[in-house]
């Protein structure tokens, strides 16, 4: 359909305004060095992406304070981790572990997601996804943390572009 400049028209509904709705926060933050064993959660060396060209934040940021991370409204929030790994076995099998923990009181993390590789041999690169949908009901108490748990793995790390790093998106309202 067509549009006068005081209306506007999604699908057959005509609207004075535009409608409430869509995404209304996106940001993601990525793992700038590389690490070998298990941190319960990544404590260290976590920054909002910031690069390359053509990088985008959408509404207030997320905030981090020692692998913890804070909602900056509430509603349901999407959360995504991804993580790029390469073994360390030797040759023997090895296994690397994401986790999604998630907190309603500031205090008592669940596992909310858990993204696994287990393969054999050395030097493989690989990467692994998780996701999770939080609904935010207190900015104060309603947190997420990223775990990593190995027997022979090194998350890998860069300040250039995203290898590990975590994705987060404001849904809708609570």
């Amino acid at each position: 359909g067509t549009a006068s400049s005081s209306t506007i028209l999604y699908g057959d509904q005509t609207y004075k305004t535009e409608p409430a709705g869509g995404l209304t926060a996106a940001s993601q933050w990525r793992l700038t060095t590389s690490f070998t064993g298990d941190l319960s959660p990544i404590n260290a060396n976590w920054e909002e992406v910031d690069a390359p060209v053509g990088f985008g934040i959408l509404g207030s940021s997320m905030t981090e304070s020692s692998g913890i991370f804070t909602f900056p409204s509430t509603g349901y929030w999407w959360v995504g981790f991804d993580f790029m790994c390469f073994s360390d076995s030797q040759g023997a099998t090895a296994y690397i572990e994401g986790h999604i923990y998630t907190t309603t009181n500031n205090s008592t993390y669940a596992q909310a997601a858990n993204p696994r590789l287990s393969y054999a041999g050395s030097t493989y690169t690989n990467s692994a996804f998780g996701n999770y949908i939080h609904d935010v009901t207190d900015t104060a108490n309603d947190k997420v943390a990223f775990y990593i748990t190995s027997n022979a793995g090194t998350i890998i790390g860069s300040t250039s572009y995203n290898r590990t790093y975590a994705t987060f998106l404001r849904l809708g309202d609570t």
